[in-house]
């Protein structure tokens, strides 16, 4: 059976990114404000796959797609970012695509300056 993406070396992961969760704080309107902060350093590959349209405020938008692999952590979820330097990626999707716990490949959405992530 053939690895559906196959393994990176490790020396192609040159790309330095923070791991950033979101923290959840109250408003004092009964709401709740959302910002992150950094978290753990990784090393990892960006890979662009593609720039579907969305439709965002009337108009279409190409949103461009990457995949980023790193090295596995049980810990990376879709409500967290990545940050390289000044862009920020939101997690769509994280998995570990042979189940064996050496790799974590992540779909994620380049956030543009400015505008809302959906």
């Amino acid at each position: 059976m053939s690895d559906p993406l196959p393994r990176i070396p490790i020396g192609a992961r040159r790309r330095r990114f923070v791991l950033e969760r979101p923290v959840e704080e109250s408003d004092g309107f009964g709401g709740t404000l959302r910002r992150f902060v950094p978290g753990p350093l990784l090393w990892g590959s960006l890979e662009a796959i593609g720039a579907p349209e969305r439709v965002r405020g009337g108009r279409a938008d190409a949103v461009e797609t990457h995949r980023v692999r790193l090295a596995y952590r049980p810990d990376v979820s879709p409500p967290m970012r990545l940050a390289a330097g000044p862009r920020r990626f939101a997690i769509r999707a994280a998995a570990d695509p042979d189940g064996r716990g050496r790799e974590l490949v992540c779909r994620v959405e380049e956030l543009i300056a400015g505008a809302e992530a959906p």
